[in-house]
């Protein structure tokens, strides 16, 4: 890497032609020690053109071009190198070696040739009734899709008008496997995505994304993602060397296969699963990925154009007349899709615009539609409270809307009366209109819980009366209901929650009240005490309908005190109380022992297998503040060392990767910092089994970043420690993160704890030979710092610093020798190492002298004038320590 960039300064300074060659050529050497071989071809190929009898340069490309799989192109350089130097040996050698590597690969694709034909026969056959060989060619066609070779053979063999054929069908197993074959085709590979979009045509893809086929619906919502990705980061396996030339502008293909996605949403013979995954895919697809992407055309345009058709789904009232086919959770797909596509608006035209479009549609519904009219306008302003409330506040705002939500609530119809109360619930969620509710609606919903006939509505009632109920959030001194109240909803919700003969939708309401009245600590008591309530609602978290998982997140994180509570500072009580300002109070069975046994409880309920299983749903759902709130409750329930190895023996290590490494910054550090703990005290192999372990190396690292706190940095150098200390394969990944420099920040740090773990982790991480190296970079100060630790008070750093110089000496001699030069004190520090009372630091002080003794003549002969021989002597005849 050090030699590329100084060929590539070196270009960057010289005009001449000739040395330009040269310097082509020794880069692209670079380039193929380094294993990029699209570069390593553009260099030799420059070096080519300035001088056609290169060798070097003609053999350098014929390597790079076998990489590439270009066999024909690297035969044609290697026997040009050939007749240029006929007695070369290796020349000879290579040629002899690619051409039967060639042979081999001409004989498969004959062979491969004649299988795909085979394969599309046997499937296409009306006459085949032989099920088991339909299934294993079916079979055979994805696997060889998944290879880049497999792929564009099928593509060459006019495969994608076959696998049209086999899609138009309708034979569920026959678009199944169409629909994976094709995944394999477009993987990653821009071009050929395209050509297939033309082929099949954005309007066939969309119908086959509507089909009332579950599976193939979700096959087809797979196969629309990949196409995405690959119109959109066109990783062009495709293009190399001349045809860079050609760029294909894949902006109009995304918008017209967007446009379908669209149309569908509001399609009335789109089946409801369909919908809800077109929904999945523009919420993947269309926003930015992250804030420092600047172009967000792409959402604007979704705006302008579907905006008005999201709605639809989202206003949709089920069991009205002509409603559109929708399932549990479409409507709130349809409010995370608006959330991100207003979080992803940069300025306030943009926003502007989006509340227009939004009054204009409620509006369109609430003037002149007489009830159905305003219903749907109702549940509209419910989706936007979901979503982005900004737009929903605004909406309610509307003349005649608030007053009309009260009014219905009202209502003989129970269809109307839900969507009435599930609106005032939503809107009491909001601060801006809690107070207004408060006062206008308690009494109404009172009325409604104590007097409806129907669960469905009480339920929906009481969760109202919670939300109003819990404004005090955690502060003890502030309640809003009488003494007891509380408890009696908690109580009347888990009766809920447990019985079974309630649909899962409305017990879902359930948990939303608990999610709020578990703020009160004598609540959460009594909720953990109820091991069938906890169950019941472990069983919903586990069920299709994924509205339910913030709910059941938020209760666990109010049951396990996972939330952030900043301590008060003593000086401003005091200053609060003497102003007679309110000062908020915990509740006495919130204190540290309450929550541990609280913890306990769940765990034996079975929470963890609950919080992976919420982890694994694909769902927009699982938005980042519910990761964010799984990662809290994860962390929580590691907390004490005797918890973690059951938490990872029912999949809650396997969980937290995820977490740690996609959701809000706060839930990865979370996640982080519970995978760190899990790291710390039981064996990562075990806990990790397999290529997990390496998955765990990148969040670990996070924690070493200076934003986050000196525990998290101490538990990070732990967990990283022990990683370094099992195979060479950890410690190159550890590397390629780039934590060596942080670890070595981190010697220097006043903490005393922090520095001996920083130390400890680098002591491990000497056993790689490019860290050996840095101990002797030039004008480093790290070999320095280690012999002064080793003479330093602290013991267990003296440990530490002075285990890293016995390995560094056994493993890289030309250390022994920089020793004396980097401290004059150098030998009182070992002779004190030996003279220590602890044996372990008597034992690494005797192996770094060995060391030195064994590497160099010099360094030997100045620890002999000294009293080393002594000192030796004597411990030499101590049988007490072997």
């Amino acid at each position: 890497a050090a030699a590329l960039a100084a060929y590539t300064q070196a270009l960057s300074l010289c005009d001449a032609e000739p040395e330009r060659a040269v310097l082509h050529r020794n880069r692209a050497a670079c380039y193929l020690k380094l294993e990029d071989y699209a570069k390593a071809e553009a260099d030799a190929s420059k070096a080519i053109e300035a001088d056609g009898r290169d060798m070097k340069a003609l053999f350098r490309r014929s390597q790079a071009l076998q990489k590439l799989g270009r066999l024909d192109q690297a035969v044609s350089d290697l026997q040009r190198c050939v007749s240029l130097e006929p007695k070369n040996k290796a020349f000879q050698e290579a040629l002899r070696a690619l051409g039967s590597s060639m042979h081999e690969k001409m004989k498969t694709m004959s062979c491969t040739d004649s299988k795909v034909e085979q394969m599309f026969q046997i499937l296409l056959d009306p006459e085949e009734k032989d099920v088991d060989k339909k299934q294993k060619a079916a079979q055979n066609l994805i696997v060889l899709a998944r290879e880049e070779a497999g792929a564009e053979k099928i593509f060459q063999s006019d495969g994608v008008r076959l696998l049209t054929q086999l899609l138009d069908t309708a034979k569920a197993d026959l678009m199944l496997a169409a629909l994976r074959t094709l995944v394999g085709l477009c993987s990653g590979h821009r071009s050929r995505t395209m050509a297939i979009l033309v082929e099949l045509g954005a309007p066939r893809l969309s119908a086959v994304l509507g089909v009332e086929h579950e599976q193939v619906s979700l096959a087809a919502c797979n196969l629309l993602h990949v196409m995405f990705d690959s119109l959109k980061e066109g990783l062009q396996k495709d293009f190399r060397g001349k045809e860079d030339a050609v760029v294909l502008d894949s902006s109009k293909d995304l918008k017209l296969l967007i446009k379908h996605l669209l149309e569908l949403l509001a399609l009335e013979g789109a089946s409801a699963h369909g919908r809800d995954n077109a929904l999945n895919l523009l919420i993947k697809v269309v926003p930015r990925k992250s804030p420092k992407e600047t172009n967000n055309t792409l959402s604007l345009w979704v705006i302008d154009q579907g905006l008005k058709k999201i709605l639809e789904v989202g206003s949709t009232v089920c069991g009205a007349l002509g409603s559109l086919p929708v399932t549990e959770n479409s409507r709130m797909s349809a409010s995370v899709l608006l959330s991100k596509l207003y979080d992803d608006l940069k300025c306030d035209a943009e926003r502007e615009n989006f509340h227009h479009l939004c009054e204009d549609y409620v509006r369109s519904w609430f003037e002149g539609h007489e009830l159905a009219g305003k219903l749907r306008a109702i549940q509209t302003v419910s989706c936007l409270l979901q979503g982005p409330s900004d737009a929903g506040n605004r909406v309610l705002e509307l003349e005649g809307i608030m007053d009309s939500v009260l009014s219905l609530c009202a209502s003989v119809c129970e269809a109307h009366q839900l969507v009435a109360v599930e609106a005032l619930i939503h809107a009491a969620d909001k601060a801006k209109r809690a107070s207004f509710i408060t006062a206008n609606g308690v009494s109404l919903l009172k009325e409604i819980y104590k007097h409806s006939e129907r669960d469905s509505i009480r339920i929906r009632a009481l969760v109202g009366l919670c939300k109003l109920g819990s404004a005090g959030g955690t502060d003890f001194s502030m309640k809003q209901f009488a003494e007891g109240s509380t408890m009696k909803l908690a109580k009347q919700c888990r009766k809920w929650l447990c019985n079974e003969t309630i649909d899962a939708g409305t017990r879902r309401w359930a948990v939303e009240g608990l999610a709020y009245l578990t703020f009160d600590a004598d609540v959460k008591e009594e909720f953990v005490e109820d091991k069938a309530a906890m169950q019941a609602m472990f069983h919903l978290a586990k069920s299709e309908d994924r509205s339910v998982l913030y709910a059941v997140a938020s209760t666990l994180v109010n049951c396990t005190n996972s939330y952030d509570h900043e301590e008060p500072d003593p000086q401003m009580l005091e200053l609060a109380k003497y102003a007679k300002q309110h000062i908020p109070e915990q509740h006495p069975k919130d204190k540290p022992d309450f929550v541990k046994r609280r913890v306990r409880k769940l765990l034996t309920a079975g929470v963890v297998s609950a919080l992976s299983c919420m982890v694994k749903s694909e769902n927009p759902a699982l938005t980042n503040s519910c990761r964010e709130l799984i990662s809290r409750v994860f962390l929580a329930l590691v907390e004490e060392a005797e918890d973690r190895g059951g938490v990872v023996a029912q999949g809650g290590g396997k969980a937290l990767i995820p977490l740690s490494l996609e959701g809000t910054e706060v839930g990865q550090t979370k996640a982080a910092q519970a995978l760190a703990k899990i790291t710390i005290t039981s064996n990562p192999e075990m806990a990790f089994p397999g290529e997990r372990i390496y998955e765990v190396v990148r969040p670990l690292v996070s924690l070493l970043h200076l934003q986050r706190t000196g525990l998290e940095n101490f538990e990070g150098l732990m967990a990283l420690t022990n990683l370094a200390g099992i195979s060479e394969r950890l410690r190159q990944k550890i590397l390629k993160e780039k934590a060596v420099p942080m670890i070595e920040g981190y010697m220097f740090e006043e903490h005393e704890l922090i520095r001996l773990a920083a130390t400890e982790c680098m002591c491990n991480m000497a056993m790689s030979k490019e860290v050996q190296e840095l101990f002797l970079a030039e004008g480093s100060d790290r070999l320095k710092l280690m012999v002064l630790y080793s003479g330093e008070e602290d013991e267990k750093l003296r440990r530490a610093a002075s285990g890293t110089l016995a390995m560094l000496t056994a493993l890289h001699p030309p250390i022994c020798k920089r020793i004396p030069q980097v401290t004059v004190h150098w030998l009182e520090i070992l002779q004190a190492l030996l003279l220590s009372p602890s044996a372990e630091l008597q034992h690494r002080g005797a192996v770094v002298v060995m060391n030195m003794m064994a590497a160099e003549r010099e360094v030997a002969e100045q620890l002999i004038a000294s009293e080393m021989l002594e000192i030796l002597s004597v411990l030499a005849k101590d049988k007490d320590k072997p």
